[in-house]
């Protein structure tokens, strides 16, 4: 079987079951379904192996979303990893990677949950590291053992639901909230939420697993790998309304979202921007899901792949033809050169601002209006606004680098062709870019919100989005003797650059002390004392003797006679007592 054949059979087949689950959803909404499927895989004496399944509108939905994803990035791969002579590993990695979500997907147990998840992190680690060179290898690292923070946090959760009596965590959800037990168990799956969508102390290992091949990029921060955690307090949603943990959680996800958005006003690499950009997006929907509005976060969730990916991929395509170069400083003027790539790049762009009547406006703008509505302090209400200019003003940054600027690399022999088996698939998600938020608004609220605003409150989104579109324009502008370039602000730039110095705690800072405590026990004790003590000692001890009973063994003249002095001696001085 060829290659190219494996990538279009993964991708019909792919997405068959992304439409097929997409209209049962839709039947689900409209009949108010739930399936619960309890499938008995073993039974031995008076214990059985029970696999619990899950089917409602919400995991019927999210399914064909991640599927539909999966089969647009597996069509692109098939000309983006063309040429790699493990395209076939590539494939069935990805393929592993989507059968652990979808595993993740429609658990309700918490062990058939942590097989999912145990899953995304262990083939994630695997695509990070796919390009083997020392980079991809500490970003991989990094991305694994963060990751396993999580799974340990999900481990003592599952140790704690014994003391229910099943594993199945939607039994219990309403018993869970009038016992004091549920604040451990809620706080571990909070834990292992921020954990895997890289909220505040975590987020280290978002932009560094950029080191994956680009098809990767474009699945793990669509709708895999970061969007586990925010499924999973869906999933939860009902075990910290109102509670300390809510509000500490808003705090952390609405400064993930503030740090997201001023990291990737200082970034140059395209993919990590875009990155920054997801770890924003995760931001709001933690955020909002903290208030309460899992609906609210799970509808951001959705309209957030379709765009989220088309941009990974446009990234991508102009990656390939820049010759693997990912620095925004030398690109430039791309729409007279790839005029279909920049038109898919800017749509996808705008529906992350939350243009209106893009994808992302109908959730962006109804999460920034029910947040405006809600009992919040300042603090909170400002952060979310800030963050919503800051997205429209690395937007634009980018667009003035990539579309409106010259030129600025030498060779341009590269960027004549466009690539029309990449563009098919960029087509079809810019088509759903366009129509996803607004069919999805109708289907899954069956009443609107209601929402009562003053005009000025209402029109906030628009000033804030003005703002960022001026201040995008003016820092693109930006030349080598501006005031940001000057020495006195560096150190304020490289804290805002460096993730408020977050990936330097967060390895560095975590791993020095341990390797040097443990270099030092290692000289100490197991190479000193220790081992003086026990076995290198009695060795050098009898290795000593054998040595010297060799030499006596040896016949020598000398021994003798040394030998003969001596016991003269001895006899010597027994005499003389």
């Amino acid at each position: 079987m060829s290659y190219i054949s494996i990538c279009f059979i993964s991708f019909y087949f792919l997405l068959s079951f992304s439409l097929s689950f997409f209209f049962s959803g839709l039947y689900f909404i409209i009949n108010d379904l739930v399936v619960f499927i309890e499938w008995e895989v073993l039974s031995l004496n008076s214990s059985s192996i029970v696999m619990t399944i899950l089917l409602d509108w919400m995991s019927l939905l999210f399914m064909s979303f991640v599927l539909f994803i999966s089969a647009m990035v597996i069509f692109y791969s098939e000309d983006y990893m063309h040429g790699d002579e493990h395209l076939n590993r590539f494939i069935i990695l990805v393929l592993m990677f989507v059968l652990s979500m979808m595993f993740l997907i429609i658990s309700p147990n918490l062990i058939s949950i942590l097989l999912g998840w145990d899953g995304l992190g262990l083939v994630s680690y695997c695509l990070v590291i796919y390009y083997q060179n020392v980079k991809s290898y500490n970003a991989g690292m990094i991305t694994a053992l963060t990751n396993r923070i999580g799974d340990v946090a999900l481990l003592l959760s599952i140790a704690w639901m014994l003391n229910y009596g099943s594993w199945n965590y939607i039994y219990y959800l309403e018993c869970m909230k009038s016992d004091y037990q549920m604040t451990i168990i809620a706080w571990m799956v909070v834990l292992a939420a921020m954990t895997k969508s890289a909220q505040i102390p975590f987020s280290s290992w978002l932009p560094a697993a950029m080191a994956a091949p680009t098809p990767v990029s474009a699945l793990v921060h669509s709708s895999t790998l970061v969007t586990a955690g925010v499924y999973l307090l869906i999933r939860f949603n009902m075990l910290f309304m109102n509670t300390y943990l809510s509000k500490l959680l808003l705090l952390l996800s609405v400064l993930t979202m503030f740090m997201a958005g001023l990291g990737a006003n200082y970034e140059y690499d395209l993919k990590k921007i875009i990155a920054l950009s997801t770890l924003s997006q995760l931001g709001l929907m933690m955020s909002i899901l903290s208030m309460g509005y899992y609906d609210l976060a799970y509808f951001h969730l959705l309209t957030h792949a379709m765009f989220k990916a088309l941009l990974f991929m446009c990234a991508g395509k102009i990656i390939h033809l820049m010759n693997d170069n990912q620095d925004i400083r030398m690109m430039g003027g791309m729409s007279l050169y790839i005029p279909l790539t920049s038109l898919c790049l800017n749509i996808s762009n705008l529906a992350l601002c939350g243009i209106p009547f893009l994808a992302g406006f109908y959730s962006k703008d109804l999460i920034l209006e029910v947040v405006s509505m809600s009992n919040l302090n300042f603090l909170v209400f400002l952060l979310y606004y800030v963050s919503t200019g800051l997205t429209m003003f690395y937007t634009i940054r980018l667009l003035m680098y990539l579309m409106i600027e010259d030129y600025n690399l030498i060779s341009i022999y590269n960027l004549f062709e466009e690539d029309y088996i990449m563009l098919k698939s960029m087509f079809i998600l810019l088509m759903m870019s366009l129509i996803s938020g607004s069919y999805l608004s109708w289907l899954m609220f069956s009443y609107p919100y209601m929402i009562y605003l003053p005009f000025n409150m209402k029109m906030m989104v628009i000033y804030v989005m003005m703002l960022g579109v001026m201040m995008g324009i003016l820092i693109s502008k930006m030349k080598i003797y501006s005031l940001n370039k000057f020495l006195s602000t560096y150190n304020l730039s490289f804290f805002l650059t460096y993730m408020w110095f977050m990936p330097n705690l967060s390895t560095y800072g975590m791993n020095y002390y341990f390797l040097n405590l443990g270099n030092k026990m290692l000289m100490k004790f197991d190479m000193g004392w220790s081992e003086l003590y026990s076995g290198q000692g009695m060795f050098n001890i009898l290795k000593y003797y054998s040595f010297v009973n060799y030499i006596y063994q040896m016949n020598n003249f000398k021994i003798y006679l040394y030998s003969f002095i001596l016991w003269m001696m001895i006899y010597i001085f027994m005499l003389f007592l």
